[in-house]
């Protein structure tokens, strides 16, 4: 192994670096996108639960904020449930785009190592070409040697840029989508909220009124 990444030049050095970093992002994403630590499931209703045992005190709502990326917008509307429509929705929004870009976290990074990778691998593949060239014009074609060694450089650089590109891309579309799909439920848990704290305002509005 050692053997064939010192063929492929200087150039090999970049790339297993991109290698690196795009093996730790996938496998800190992999854990963090979890869809337990993301939108669990059944945190709604145990938010309903506790709304109906008139539970939703500090301790409640801190709890819910720290323990995933859904409980921190669902927190959000129940701080400000005593406010109006509108500013329970900028409540949320704003907290959304907090937690939409912890959840986008080094995504960018990955797709630019997706990007760049093969743009090595072919830099390496046109500095070998200009080696084949090169030791041509010097001692013709009878060298052998000097031949392989610059095509090697050139095909083991493209191997190398695209064996990191491919699933980095993958990946990165992959977790792209499961952030999507994962801000569309928060989105509809939040709203689905946001129309429950509504109408148990109206009700204790209305409950406050004589012969209501």
């Amino acid at each position: 192994m050692l053997e064939i990444i010192l063929a492929g030049g200087w150039l090999m050095a970049p790339i297993i670096l991109c290698s690196i970093l795009s093996l730790t992002i996938i496998a800190e994403r992999l854990w963090a996108l979890r869809r337990s630590k993301v939108v669990p499931e059944g945190l709604g209703r145990q938010v309903q639960e506790w709304a109906a045992r008139h539970e939703l005190d500090r301790r409640h709502i801190e709890q819910l904020r720290s323990e995933s990326a859904l409980g921190r917008v669902l927190a959000a509307a129940l701080v400000n449930r005593h406010r109006s429509r509108d500013l329970i929705k900028e409540a949320v929004e704003d907290t959304g785009r907090h937690v939409v870009y912890q959840l986008e976290r080094f995504l960018n990074t990955l797709g630019t190592i997706a990007g760049i990778s093969p743009l090595l691998g072919l830099l390496g593949t046109v500095i070998g070409m200009i080696k084949v060239f090169s030791a041509i014009m010097a001692h013709g074609v009878g060298n052998a040697n000097q031949l392989a060694g610059g095509i090697s450089e050139a095909l083991l650089t493209t191997a190398a840029g695209l064996t990191v590109a491919i699933p980095s891309f993958f990946f990165y579309r992959y977790f792209k989508g499961q952030v999507e799909a994962y801000v569309v439920s928060m989105e509809e848990q939040a709203i689905n909220l946001i129309e429950a704290i509504e109408r148990g305002n109206v009700a204790q509005l209305r409950s406050g009124i004589p012969g209501g």
